[in-house]
């Protein structure tokens, strides 16, 4: 990934920083200037296509409420499906969508070949696609929009080295459990969390395998590590779905607490566990970050202008292409700030403490419930 250099955007600014990015676009035809799609007509139609309800809650509801909330501000007529996880389905809802007249698709792919053959239809019919928090690799997305990958996982990796269960310690024995390896995020994140773990005196790398970013399988493969090695003090797992997996092992074997366990989403059930203690950390990357940027840029793109993404680009690994890229920054949530993303407005109180129990652990972390 290559990038101008850029501040640092503060989790209460970067939505907003991000879109006075794409507010200094040019008047021409919309275009990649990268190999990207071109759009033949202006209107104001976008499709919207997300991957799956399994792999984390956000594709439910975060980000289709965000999204639909901008459609309304840019008075865009936007149409937005879930694949349910399959990519017969999202080809299907891209040509629908296609075939509607739309002018702008955001996909989030659910494989790269997938994701390609969508973007080609697209260009055939004169579609600009943007990439919407994955890269399509070896697509033809005229842009992409989502948070910088590599430094969620170099943000994982270090979170992870700060845990009370292994801060300090001379010898760390852990395994790692990756996001799908289709999606190029997994990689991404990997190669973050790889480049800090790696280089930790003492820390001995156990086991890495795929949980596919799907429950059962992470709870299978951390079965089967636990097995093989009982003296792990470590999991990088790479989001909170899977990251509940790994508990609920934990839990069995009565070793909830005394392992380090990562995560990513910040998702109710991460906060959750975050609270009790179970889970050390999550990553927060607030859907703002990405909906906000991408639907501005759409509506760009629609009125015939050429977002500017400042000259940040990110290199596609399979065909070399440079992507212009809209980045946000996450931010590390822990026991000390695990309220924010609920003072934010990322998930509601309720959500996260539905019982009277975690409605008392709540409390005492600063999250009330009305």
């Amino acid at each position: 990934m290559r990038s101008t250099p850029r501040t640092v955007l503060a989790l209460a600014g970067a939505a907003a920083l991000l879109v006075a990015g794409v507010t200094g676009c040019s008047s021409s035809k919309a275009s990649s200037g990268s190999g990207g799609s071109t759009a033949k007509a202006i209107n104001n139609k976008v499709g919207i296509l997300l991957p799956d309800t399994a792999s984390s809650p956000r594709w439910v509801s975060a980000d289709p409420t965000e999204l639909k909330a901008q459609c309304a501000k840019y008075k865009l007529d936007c149409t937005i499906d879930n694949a349910n996880g399959s990519a017969t389905t999202q080809q299907s809802q891209a040509q629908a969508m296609i075939s509607a007249g739309v002018g702008v698709i955001l996909i989030t792919d659910l494989d790269p070949g997938s994701g390609t053959a969508i973007q080609t239809l697209a260009k055939n019919a004169h579609v600009v696609t943007i990439d919407y928090d994955r890269l399509t690799s070896g697509g033809s997305a005229a842009y992409y929009v989502s948070f910088d990958n590599v430094k969620v996982g170099q943000d994982q990796g270090t979170a992870l080295t700060q845990c009370p269960q292994v801060a300090g310690k001379s010898a760390v024995n852990y395994v790692e459990i990756d996001g799908a390896p289709t999606d190029n995020n997994a990689t991404l994140f990997a190669q973050g969390y790889n480049s800090v773990l790696s280089t930790q005196a003492g820390w001995k790398k156990l086991a890495d395998k795929t949980g596919n970013w799907d429950a059962a399988t992470a709870q299978s493969v951390f079965t089967t590590m636990l097995g093989q090695h009982p003296n792990i003090n470590a999991v990088m797992v790479a989001n909170d779905t899977m990251a509940q997996s790994v508990i609920n092992v934990l839990k069995a074997q009565k070793l909830n607490k005394k392992v380090a366990v990562s995560g990513q989403d910040a998702s109710a059930g991460g906060l959750d566990n975050i609270m009790s203690g179970d889970q050390c950390f999550s990553i927060y990357k607030p859907v703002a970050g990405e909906a906000d940027v991408a639907i501005q840029v759409a509506s760009q793109i629609l009125a015939g202008q050429t977002p500017d993404a400042k000259g940040v680009t990110t290199k596609d690994p399979t065909n070399g292409r440079e992507v212009p890229s809209f980045l946000a920054t996450p931010t590390v949530i822990t026991k000390a700030n695990v309220a924010l993303p609920v003072t934010d407005g990322y998930v509601t109180a309720k959500v996260v403490c539905p019982t009277p129990a975690l409605v008392t652990l709540c409390a005492a972390n600063g999250i009330t419930v009305s």
